[in-house]
């Protein structure tokens, strides 16, 4: 287990610790933002649309859409738009999907070509359907879009239902950032993401991942506001750190409309940049920590960054061994 740093600050010893209770009836000011508008948000919405391609964006209620949609980019749900799983805080739907479309890796491609993306995240639905949950088409989606675009790839994949040789074959088409949202702590797992989730294997998950080609940067993400305590989260993120993990996002949860979870409590901006920082001095590379943040929200951003703190290692570690 990887030790917590000891700091003394007042800041992070009084961080507030959710408690269960009854969640606030108005979303808090900082949870209100304007919508983006404009030809880029239209291009990027038409373009996911005329290649019938879902993205996590739209599925999923993501606050984010309109910003990363004017942006021009996008996040790829691929293997259809209906889960297998019924997880308590996801807008997707649920039911029986229909079987992987060969044709999807080329429009994945397509669509990243023509919206000029550099970073690439590819995410799925769960589908414990398929004997090796999706792992081959992921695969396939990776080298369709390398071979178009040249562009990095982060995959955000589900657990594939505990089977290594999944993990294996995502791991072996080399994507630059292998990526699995643990989401919660142990103790709300199941209510959070279901009987078939697994604490213990997502970490296991991420520390295979990690294992087996160190060159990729490993990555996961939180919700927060869920009824999570401070030393819970504390201890996600040492069992993180100790599963290789590099990269890091942490957000608040937000209730989609309908029968989902509610959320306990909503953190405030401060406390993000609070936990942020401490996420950082524990040992993370690089950590995205705010109200809005979310697992792909500017990952490429992230990349980039931990890509330059490893050249600037390097080269600094070529100059000592030279003197």
């Amino acid at each position: 287990m990887i030790e917590r740093p000891v700091n003394e600050s007042p800041e992070l010893l009084e961080l507030p610790v959710a408690v269960a209770g009854e969640p606030p009836d108005r979303l808090p000011r900082w949870l209100k933002r304007n919508v983006p508008k404009g030809g880029a948000n239209r291009f990027t919405a038409r373009l996911v649309h005329r290649l019938h391609l879902p993205t996590v964006c739209e599925h999923a209620r993501c606050p984010n859409r309109m910003e990363c949609y004017s942006q021009r980019t996008a996040t790829f749900m691929i293997l259809g738009d209906v889960c297998t799983r019924s997880c308590g805080f996801c807008s997707v739907a649920r039911g029986r999907p229909r079987p992987p479309d060969p044709d999807e890796p080329r429009r994945v491609a397509e669509a990243a070509d023509r919206l000029g993306l550099r970073h690439v995240v590819i995410t799925s639905v769960t589908r414990d359907d398929l004997p090796d949950g999706g792992a081959e088409h992921f695969v396939r989606c990776v080298e369709a879009v390398r071979r178009r675009t040249g562009a990095s790839v982060e995959v955000l994949t589900p657990d594939f239902a505990g089977r290594v040789e999944s993990v294996d074959r995502v791991v072996g088409a080399a994507p630059d950032v292998f990526n699995h949202n643990t989401e919660t702590v142990p103790r709300l797992y199941r209510k959070v993401r279901g009987p078939k989730a697994d604490y213990r294997w997502s970490l296991e998950l991420l520390r295979y991942a990690h294992k087996l080609n160190p060159a990729i940067k490993t990555k996961s993400g939180l919700m927060l506001g869920l009824g999570e305590t401070h030393e819970e989260l504390l201890d996600v993120l040492a069992d993180l750190l100790e599963a290789g993990c590099e990269l890091l996002t942490l957000g608040q949860y937000l209730r989609p409309p309908g029968r989902y979870m509610p959320v306990v409590r909503y953190l405030t901006p401060g406390e993000f940049d609070v936990l942020g920082e401490l996420a950082r001095s524990m040992g993370f590379k690089q950590v995205a920590s705010g109200p809005f943040v979310r697992s792909s929200y500017r990952a490429s951003s992230q990349l980039s960054a931990v890509s330059s703190q490893r050249s600037e290692r390097t080269k600094y570690e070529g100059l000592r061994t030279k003197g």
